[in-house]
């Protein structure tokens, strides 16, 4: 993976403001990509900017401000991004995040599930278009070890009945990998791949707004994760290299292939997930 690898690809990442996603970012702009961020914070964000243009010594990246609890907000950053670019060579759904407390998105949405995985799916469809336009592309999802601890309350999906941290990431995470899945199933022959993958537990800030314990331990804990840059190092494999190029609805861990939970491989929980999420985001799919 040298300098000059991802020459002429635009790149689009959300969640790269701070983690692995702002490792990813600098990384493959170092290596020549137009990277594009999306993000809600537009201080971090300028922040951002300036680090990118550093590592690269110039060349600027796009900054496209989008808060993911909203799709108004992400439709209209698909919007600008088509507006602005003729191409989108890998989409990198990374962002993501634990609630100790059950909130809701401005759309209502359970948060977790919203954020985690709606949002995402509302953005790579809207964008799918481009990305068949720029075969040979990449959809690279961040998923979790977690999903393999999760199930599909197809009957509860915003835990409003009962609302448990762990349980509601579990789902997401699962969520992000059937998907990664029956997207790969519906792309075939188009020359887009997508693949998830377990970044490994990183300090990150995704258990900040875990409250009580977990946000006191965190820095305890962080101790003894793994640092940012390590995590990362799959997702930006899987967005530059060669080694995978064509490879598609795989599961990976530290830049290898493994094997996904047993319910992650359900063809049909991944397609009524599919026609679940379509109807939960039509409104925003179809504008």
């Amino acid at each position: 993976m040298g300098s000059g690898l991802m020459e002429g690809k635009v790149v689009m990442i959300t969640g790269a403001t701070s983690g692995i996603g702002r490792v990813t970012a600098k990384t493959l702009a170092g290596m020549g990509a137009d990277m594009v961020v999306l993000g809600r914070d537009a201080q971090k964000g300028k922040r951002l900017m300036a680090e990118i243009s550093d590592t690269t010594g110039g060349k600027d990246a796009e900054y496209i401000l989008c808060d993911l609890a909203s799709l108004e907000n992400v439709r209209k950053a698909a919007t600008e991004f088509l507006s602005r670019f003729d191409r989108l060579d890998v989409l990198i759904a990374n962002a993501g995040g634990i609630n100790g407390k059950r909130m809701t998105t401005k759309d209502g949405f359970e948060y977790t599930f919203g954020v985690n995985h709606l949002a995402h799916f509302l953005l790579t469809n809207l964008l799918l278009e481009s990305l068949k336009a720029s075969a040979p592309a990449r959809v690279v999802v961040t998923s979790s070890s977690a999903h393999a601890l999760g199930h599909i309350e197809f009957d509860d999906l915003m835990s409003e009945r009962r609302y448990r941290a762990l349980k509601a990431y579990s789902q997401s995470k699962l969520a992000n990998a059937l998907f990664t899945f029956e997207l790969s199933r519906r792309l075939q022959g188009t020359g887009v791949s997508a693949n998830c993958f377990h970044p490994g537990v990183t300090r990150s800030n995704f258990v900040r707004n875990m409250g009580g314990v977990a946000s006191v331990m965190a820095p305890i804990v962080g101790a003894f994760m793994q640092s940012s840059e390590k995590g990362a190092r799959t997702q930006i494999y899987l967005a530059s290299s060669l080694e995978v190029e064509g490879l598609t609805g795989k599961y990976f861990v530290r830049s290898r292939l493994e094997p996904s939970s047993k319910e992650s491989n359900d063809i049909e929980s991944a397609k009524r997930l599919w026609e679940t999420s379509e109807e939960l985001t039509r409104p925003w799919l179809e504008g």
